[in-house]
């Protein structure tokens, strides 16, 4: 706990400029998405979200999953500590920007929908398994849903309704 008796809050780290320039006030959509995530997930704790480029997420998967080139979201799950600090979430700018153009989605809906993605993983969701992946998708559709952004996975479903 922090002397003041509040868990540690959600900063955002923009290391990549094209991100401010992607939208204005980006860093609140991420923080407006890591709350409702954390919300939705029944959690309270703080994180830092990364917005960087393809270049340090590369880093980051060879570094830490020995994966060769950049991806979208890596989650940074932190261990138990008495400050509440759940761990780091980061995104790549290009691959974001690139995969919402190939999807037909906003920007800044596809940075919300890997944001409440990334948050869901650190506070011990996953999707390996049918049954785990089902549930992690439901909770992220109705994150976004309260966050007014579009079903990610509606598309793969053939339901092209969006909001």
């Amino acid at each position: 706990m922090t002397p003041e008796g509040e868990l540690a809050g959600i900063e955002v780290l923009v290391e990549a400029e094209a991100w401010e320039g992607s939208r204005p006030h980006i860093g609140d959509l991420a923080v407006r998405a890591a709350e409702a995530a954390l919300s939705a997930a029944g959690v309270r704790g703080g994180l830092a979200i990364l917005l960087a480029d393809d270049a340090r997420l590369a880093e980051l998967n060879l570094a830490f999953r020995s994966k060769a080139g950049p991806t979208n979201v890596l989650s940074f799950p932190a261990p138990e500590n008495p400050e509440g600090w759940l761990g780091d979430v980061a995104l790549a700018f290009e691959t974001c920007r690139r995969e919402a153009e190939t999807q037909g989605k906003r920007l800044e809906h596809h940075l919300q929908h890997l944001v409440a993605h990334g948050v869901l993983h650190l506070v011990g969701y996953d999707h390996e398994g049918d049954a785990d992946a089902a549930e992690m998708e439901a909770l992220e559709v109705k994150i976004l849903a309260g966050l007014g952004a579009p079903d990610p996975y509606a598309a793969e479903r053939g339901d092209h309704g969006q909001l």
